[in-house]
């Protein structure tokens, strides 16, 4: 059974969750996977923000999320950042990604934080889309790249 955990309660995955977010997101520009060891490993850290979340089965590596200050250099005043999702592709389509999502908004909720944001290319915009989350702006840094917001209830 597939449990999502704080990092902070799981940290053997942390090597896992740097090496997955390095090469989704950062190995293509050159980024050191040493770079995201770093970063990950704050998420270890007594600050509430940043936080990784880890779904995992048992001891099985399955996703991850993050949430942290920002993640648009050209936003800095947009904070927090829900970002880095990724499921293991054996895992995907079993709404995984939508629970991890969930919890890291669901985290900002209880740190007091009403407004959520997030960065998506075309590609997954109708995924959030479809999850409550709405366009903030569109095309930022480059074409096809938006920001999406997602807000708690007052």
């Amino acid at each position: 059974m597939v449990q999502i955990s704080d990092l902070r309660a799981r940290p053997g995955f942390a090597a896992t969750v740097a090496d997955r977010i390095w090469r989704a997101f950062w190995q293509e520009d050159g980024h050191p996977l040493s770079l995201l060891t770093d970063l990950v490993g704050q998420s270890l850290g007594a600050d509430p923000i940043p936080t990784a979340f880890v779904a995992h089965d048992d001891e099985r590596f399955v996703g991850t999320v993050s949430l942290i200050l920002c993640d648009e250099e050209s936003r800095p005043e947009y904070s927090p950042w829900i970002a880095a999702l990724w499921v293991e592709p054996e895992f995907r389509e079993q709404g995984i990604g939508e629970r991890l999502v969930t919890r890291a908004f669901y985290r900002a909720g209880e740190l007091g934080i009403h407004r959520v944001y997030l960065l998506s290319g075309e590609r997954r915009r109708s995924f959030y889309e479809k999850r409550g989350w709405t366009i903030f702006e569109e095309n930022v840094s480059k074409p096809g790249l938006h920001v999406l917001i997602r807000e708690h209830a007052a």
